[in-house]
């Protein structure tokens, strides 16, 4: 059985997601938006959350390296340890790296494509990380989520990632909850697009959203929750 997800946003009134272009409050000041984002994300209580590439890549920032005592590869997962809590990256290709095991605290998994080579695979187990390789071509997310909860118990997990991931995992039936603050502020970006892709396929006529709660925040901050359905 997978984890409980809940998709956990935040965005503008015009359905933007870079608070840093986000207006001005009343009172002249630009308010710490992400401390607000992060404090709902401990009380959503998962024990785990997931992003894509670019975002994991942003935090990590390190760069490709030869294991300095290559060992045994293992397919399709590997365990490097257990852990309270996991940052979960899905990349495809193999294109992450990194310096050590864990993100702020959180033992890192990487969910990989099948083609990925055993040297990436090398890499990640020299410096720690957990992974899961894909078993076929089309990287199935129902059955890596169900991995997630078999080999690492993780019951609970918070996914956090661009539009694109968001709306796969939405469109495929995967995603149980919606978690969305929505900040009293405006955006106007051309460039940027709301927390699922446009264009999303498999969306429309497929998903159902049920109100869970709605409640005030500070600063005329609202979170909505809202419980993921697929139609009869």
């Amino acid at each position: 059985m997978k984890p409980l997800v809940i998709c956990h946003m935040m965005s503008s009134l015009d359905g933007r997601q870079h608070p840093s272009r986000f207006t001005m409050s009343p009172d002249g000041e630009r308010r710490d938006w992400s401390a607000l984002y992060e404090r709902v994300h401990e009380d959503l209580a998962g024990d785990a959350w997931m992003v894509g590439r670019v975002t994991m890549a942003e935090m990590s920032k390190a760069g490709p390296h030869a294991p300095v005592a290559p060992g045994r590869v293992e397919r399709p997962v590997h365990v490097a340890r257990a852990a309270q809590s996991y940052a979960v990256a899905i990349d495809r290709s193999g294109k992450l790296h990194f310096d050590g095991d864990a993100i702020g605290g959180d033992h890192v998994i990487v969910l990989l494509g099948r083609d990925v080579p055993d040297s990436h695979l090398a890499e990640l187990s020299a410096d720690g990380v957990s992974y899961i390789v894909a078993p076929d071509d089309d990287m199935d997310l129902a059955v890596m989520l169900e991995t997630l909860a078999e080999r690492f118990g993780i019951r609970r997990l918070l996914l956090e990632g661009g539009g694109t991931i968001n709306g796969s995992l939405l469109a495929a039936g995967l995603v149980d909850e919606l978690s969305v603050l929505i900040a009293p502020a405006l955006d106007g970006g051309t460039q940027t697009q709301g927390f699922v892709a446009h264009g999303t396929d498999g969306l429309a006529g497929m998903v159902q959203l049920s109100l869970i709660e709605a409640r005030t925040l500070e600063h005329g901050t609202v979170h909505l929750r809202y419980r993921v359905q697929q139609p009869d």
